[in-house]
């Protein structure tokens, strides 16, 4: 039951949109805020070198304060942001997709938690497609029984 409400498009919807208002709040009040994103969601540009993403961890926390804070906006459903990283301050336009957003957080606090499952894209729908076709015809090939039926009708 729960996975059907998190993983629902609905509710994800639902859940962007209040990502999206919070976010303008904070930024109407002038308030700085973290996130914790889901990095296989998040781009970079320029990309960041590999010798800085090596550190980075799935689950990846970003700090919007100071110029960050002052560059960051909110269209089209992504949040970007410039931000520098490394010892060089390489410095990269961050854009997450607001969905990709697990939490928001303000002076250590989580204020804001999104549960819903990010959007599956047409690929991983097809390769799960492909992967279950793939395994009703392991199951059909699995009994000997069925085996003899494909050799007659290859005849």
């Amino acid at each position: 039951m729960l996975h059907d409400i998190v993983g629902n498009d609905n509710f994800r919807d639902m859940m962007i949109k209040h990502i999206s208002d919070f976010i303008k709040y904070l930024f109407n009040e002038n308030i700085e805020f973290s996130i914790l994103t889901s990095l296989a969601n998040i781009d970079f540009d320029p990309p960041l070198p590999e010798y800085i993403t090596t550190d980075f961890k799935p689950i990846t926390l970003f700090t919007l304060a100071g110029y960050t804070y002052d560059s960051a906006r909110v269209e089209n459903e992504v949040l970007t942001f410039e931000a520098g990283f490394g010892r060089e301050n390489f410095g990269s336009i961050v854009s997450v997709p607001l969905y990709a957003i697990l939490q928001i957080i303000v002076e250590n606090t989580p204020i804001l938690i999104n549960l819903s499952t990010p959007p599956e894209t047409k690929e991983k729908e097809k390769e799960k497609e492909k992967s279950g076709i793939k395994k009703s015809m392991d199951i059909f090939l699995s009994n000997p029984n069925n085996k003899k039926l494909l050799k007659k009708k290859r005849k």
